[in-house]
């Protein structure tokens, strides 16, 4: 006798392709991106270093978010590339401004992280 196959619930099933989506992302700018493998290295370095700085789970937390939004800033600039990549290879000043502003957007994270940890470390 055979089983009826497995049914899951339809909202179980989008979450599982999305979290499968989200791998494959993070996967390929791992792979492409140097400045991406960099800021991982910075954050598994930098995260126990905050568990052992921080003096309460406030500080804990704000010294790792401000690590993990480099991470997520990063993704989103490296998607603007991507996008502008396939628009086209021909130079466009549109489209050099879009890189030029994501990029802007990971140097301000990352500007956030010396501001966070500087106030935590020296207050």
């Amino acid at each position: 006798m055979r089983r009826p196959p497995l049914s899951l619930p339809k909202s179980l099933l989008r979450l599982i392709k999305a979290t499968h989506y989200s791998w494959n992302g993070l996967k390929v700018t791992f792979h492409k991106e140097q400045a991406f493998r960099l800021e991982l290295a910075c954050l598994v370095i930098l995260a126990p270093v905050a568990l052992w700085v921080g003096e309460s789970g406030l500080e804990y937390a704000v010294l790792i978010g401000s690590l993990l939004l480099v991470l997520i800033v990063e993704q989103i600039n490296s998607a603007i590339e991507s996008a502008v990549d396939r628009a086209g290879r021909e130079k466009h000043p549109l489209s050099e401004q879009a890189k030029d502003m994501g990029s802007a957007a990971v140097f301000l994270a990352l500007i956030n992280i010396l501001v966070v940890w500087g106030l935590i470390i020296f207050s």
